[in-house]
């Protein structure tokens, strides 16, 4: 059987200052923006992530903010059937 799991959570700012908005929810979710991280750069930001969590990824967009979830699987044809036969046809 195949292993997935949520690899990421990442929150769209609609904003012109991603620096503001990582520090943003940096506060709110208890995490040190990592200035260091090598995906800190250009619109992103990255905040520090525990061993056992999901990554934190902030970035600047130009549509409205809102918030996703980045699945990580070792097969991602299966992954697509088991979704698909849960998911409603929506």
């Amino acid at each position: 059987m195949h292993h997935s799991r949520l690899c990421a959570v990442l929150i769209d700012c609609k904003t012109s200052d991603v620096d503001e908005a990582a520090r943003f929810w940096g506060e709110a979710l208890g995490r040190i923006v990592d200035t260091h991280h090598s995906n800190s750069r250009g619109n992103y930001r990255m905040l520090v992530t525990p061993p056992d969590e999901p990554i934190v990824e902030i970035q600047r967009v130009d549509h409205e903010s809102r918030v996703h979830i980045d699945i990580e699987t070792d097969d991602i044809f299966a992954e697509w059937h088991a979704w698909r036969s849960w998911a409603p046809s929506w």
